[in-house]
């Protein structure tokens, strides 16, 4: 059984903002995972959340499936995903809905998919507020790791990662009996993520565990508490890669509890022709850039097509 861990605990609402960027700043280096609260998000808006992506997951596979992923939006269902190749799983025992950004400006297209009124009449509604308000949140959130890592804080608006930023909500949801005796079954198999952050809400069902030092073999896994009324933030590869892996893409996954469990990840990626290379301030004479500047749609592009790769 894995031990549970105690992350710290980040209020957005603090006055005091350069003591909340040293807390942030300690918590990525040791974690790469944290709590934050105060985050802006009423419980009435999460209990309607949770109830809505119920309604859809609910719905008969036929008529999700009407809203087949294109374009990286709409829905994902079970073992589309295999989040670590390297696994013998035949995929990922869960199924999802993506939400791009509500004013697409990638393409005069519109990509975002959404169930019928006729069918689910709050769906959109309520999706479309949640999205704003955690891209809010988000922002807040990156100023305050510019301050943790000495720069501006609009450093990562100035170096156009915020303008016309691409975030992404997905609506998850892992059945409850998954269960075999001859395979390899996880809810989400182990994997880091790919952009800036990611901000989680969950149900309370327990099955997230992290592994803080993922080049260690056997790897050791830790379970993150559900903490009520907090999100859980974590760091992403690109952070990772602009920090000079200062800052933790902690690898984590998802095992199956026994019960259905619903979440919701928002992942705040930057603008897709931003250049993520190292910061000044994380490299120096005795430890040099690791990684090479790219593209972020580039690495993103990369990284997802793996992912998908059947």
């Amino acid at each position: 059984m894995a031990a549970a861990l105690q992350l710290p605990v980040i209020d957005l609402s603090a006055p005091a903002r350069f003591s909340t960027a040293a807390s942030i700043r300690q918590a990525c280096i040791e974690y790469g995972f944290f709590y934050l609260v105060n985050a802006g998000l009423e419980k009435e808006l999460l209990d309607r959340v949770f109830e809505e992506s119920k309604k859809f997951f609910s719905l008969p596979s036929e008529e999700k499936m009407k809203l087949g992923r294109k374009e990286h939006r709409g829905y994902t269902p079970l073992y589309a995903e295999n989040l670590d190749p390297t696994s013998s799983s035949k995929g990922d025992s869960k199924e999802g809905f993506y939400i791009g950004p509500l004013e697409d400006i990638t393409t005069p297209v519109v990509l975002n998919q959404w169930p019928s009124q006729d069918v689910l009449p709050s769906w959109r509604h309520t999706m479309e507020r949640f999205h704003r308000k955690l891209l809010l949140a988000g922002k807040r959130l990156v100023s305050l790791i510019a301050l943790a890592l000495n720069l501006d804080e609009d450093f990562f608006e100035k170096v156009g990662a915020l303008d016309k930023p691409m975030p992404f909500l997905r609506l998850l949801h892992y059945p409850g009996d998954m269960g075999s005796l001859n395979e390899e079954i996880y809810g989400a198999s182990a994997h880091s993520d790919y952009g800036m952050i990611t901000l989680l809400a969950t149900d309370g069902v327990p099955g997230l565990q992290v592994c803080r030092e993922k080049s260690k073999q056997p790897r050791v896994w830790e379970d993150v508490l559900h903490l009520d009324g907090a999100l859980i933030v974590n760091i992403g590869d690109m952070m990772e890669r602009w920090t000079n892996c200062l800052f933790r893409s902690t690898l984590h996954r998802v095992m199956p509890a026994g019960k259905e469990r619903y979440s919701a990840a928002f992942f705040l990626d930057p603008n897709q022709d931003c250049l993520v290379e190292c910061l000044e301030s994380c490299c120096s004479a005795s430890s040099p850039p690791r990684y090479p500047p790219i593209r972020s749609g580039d690495y993103l592009k990369e990284k997802l097509t793996l992912t998908y790769v059947s």
